[in-house]
């Protein structure tokens, strides 16, 4: 058994800015969650039985209380953010489980549910659909990995270590150190991604690391300088490590069966009525072109 676990937040983004701009009679777009659920069945006619997909129902979350800088919602397009709840109106009439997420992100989701379903003895591989380097620490040998759906791009356990350099639980640590622009967190002053994961390699985990950069042994650009930045921002490496650190605690099914597929609800059909006579104007294909540009 195969379980398909799907970043709806990131696929919403993903057609946004790749598909035709599609609007109903009354001006409402619809193309990206027209073109994620034409995705989504195409899933499922390649053989996908079991599938779940997360979405960020609100973009804040619980960690936007922990670092002000966090991400939001702020600058989202906003013919983008008017079809998050459409998305999950389709997937739902689609009859594909759907997590909408609220105090925490699409991404915990994802990490709960591969966690969950890595239990259950009867899986055989999950796969995690999203590149983002935030998942990278789910990933656990061949029966845990990432796909990139728009490479086709399968990423295992040491394809995290190939990409990298540090095994997938010290992506949390590798994020503390670099930080990450997307989730809005800067990482620590002189820590670059060469010289995070080859202190990373070695000692695994920030508590890990030896306050005396004489012991590391490791190839690093001016380890001194690196030990004093860890020593004197050593708070905010632990926060950052936190808020890149995925919850698998949230409780989302209890078998993996309520995973399976078994066909469109009613509300499907009008519902792809509705987004099949969306039409294009040449005002909006000519958006759509400056969206990808």
């Amino acid at each position: 058994m195969e379980i398909y676990l799907v970043d709806g937040t990131y696929e919403l983004f993903r057609h946004f800015y790749a598909v035709p701009s599609a609007r109903e009679s009354d001006g409402r777009e619809v193309g990206a969650v027209r073109g994620v659920l034409t995705s989504v069945l195409g899933m499922i006619n390649n053989g996908a039985q079991h599938i779940g997909v997360a979405t960020d129902h609100v973009v804040e979350s619980f960690r936007n209380r922990m670092w002000p800088g966090y991400k939001t919602g702020a600058g989202i397009d906003p013919d983008l953010f008017a079809q998050f709840p459409l998305l999950e109106e389709g997937l739902t009439a689609l009859g594909v489980t759907t997590w909408p997420m609220v105090e925490y992100e699409a991404d915990d989701a994802l990490a709960a549910a591969a966690a969950a379903a890595a239990r259950d003895p009867r899986v055989t591989r999950i796969l995690i659909c999203t590149p983002d380097k935030d998942l990278a620490q789910c990933v656990v040998g061949t029966r845990v990995v990432q796909l990139d759906r728009r490479t086709r791009t399968i990423r295992d356990e040491a394809g995290i270590v190939a990409k990298f350099g540090v095994r997938p639980k010290s992506i949390p640590d590798y994020l503390a150190l670099v930080g990450d622009n997307a989730d809005g967190f800067p990482g620590l002053q002189g820590w670059g991604a060469k010289s995070a994961a080859a202190v990373l390699a070695k000692f695994g985990h920030l508590e890990s690391i030896p306050a005396d950069w004489h012991t590391w042994g490791v190839n690093a650009t001016r380890p001194g300088a690196l030990a004093q930045t860890l020593e004197r921002e050593r708070e905010n490496a632990f926060l950052f490590r936190d808020l890149a650190t995925l919850r698998t605690d949230i409780h989302l099914f209890e078998s993996v069966d309520a995973l399976r597929w078994r066909g469109p609800t009613p509300a499907f059909a009008p519902l792809a009525a509705r987004f099949d006579a969306a039409k294009t104007t040449e005002a909006d294909a000519a958006r759509t072109k400056g969206r990808k540009a």
